[in-house]
């Protein structure tokens, strides 16, 4: 089955520029598009995307507020792909913390938005630029940190954390911790249990925010 793809963005001509990258590769299909976030919900309703690429500057609805309507109303949502023009863009950390799963630059190269697709419906790994690690430090507070020294991790898990901080996939993580990936995955999903994160993006932004990891 291929993977299918919502192109969320107020430019035409962006939003043909990425139909046309993404319907060159086989295992990819465009099935919609919108000028606004205020007409994701009906269409993700209708279509059930695996990915929305949302734009974050949109007139009526930004993405920030469309992200948050997406995971607050649809049962099983999908994955949501940030596209914007300045990777150090607060709106893109914010349409993070609100539960998007990855970032994409508008002017990345063919391969890297077909990539970062592909990552994103796959869910194991996200794409989480240094730019807006930084600010995820700067945004962080003694609450992430209180939070974080409560979920008392194990060594393990602190590990597993730090490298799900560099983007590495479950199979990535097994190979520099020498495991299988089973057992990532178990250490993983206690991570997310334990932090009360959605998923990895959140335990990423939960990370940098309590000074758990910081920006290299």
């Amino acid at each position: 089955m291929p993977v299918t793809v919502l192109l969320v963005d107020d430019e035409p001509l962006v939003r043909a520029g990425l139909r046309a990258v993404l319907e060159a590769q086989p295992d990819i299909e465009v099935v919609g598009e919108a000028a606004d976030g205020a007409a994701v919900i009906p269409l993700v309703s209708r279509l059930r995307p695996d990915v929305v690429a949302m734009d974050v500057r949109m007139p009526l609805m930004d993405g920030i507020e469309a992200t948050r309507a997406v995971l607050r109303t649809v049962a099983d949502p999908p994955k949501i792909l940030v596209v914007t023009t300045f990777e150090n863009d607060e709106y893109v950390y914010e349409a993070l913390r609100a539960g998007a799963d990855g970032f994409l630059l508008k002017r990345a190269r063919p391969e890297e938005i077909v990539h970062a697709v592909r990552l994103v419906a796959e869910g194991e790994s996200l794409l989480f630029p240094a730019a807006v690690r930084q600010l995820a430090a700067e945004y962080g507070t003694s609450k992430a940190r209180a939070a974080m020294d409560r979920a008392a991790l194990t060594d393990r898990e602190a590990a597993v954390l730090r490298l799900m901080a560099q983007g590495l996939s479950n199979a990535e993580i097994a190979g520099e911790l020498i495991v299988g990936v089973e057992t990532v995955k178990t250490h993983v999903s206690a991570v997310l249990a334990k932090l009360g994160a959605r998923d990895r993006t959140q335990a990423v932004i939960a990370a940098y925010e309590s000074g758990f990891v910081t920006p290299r």
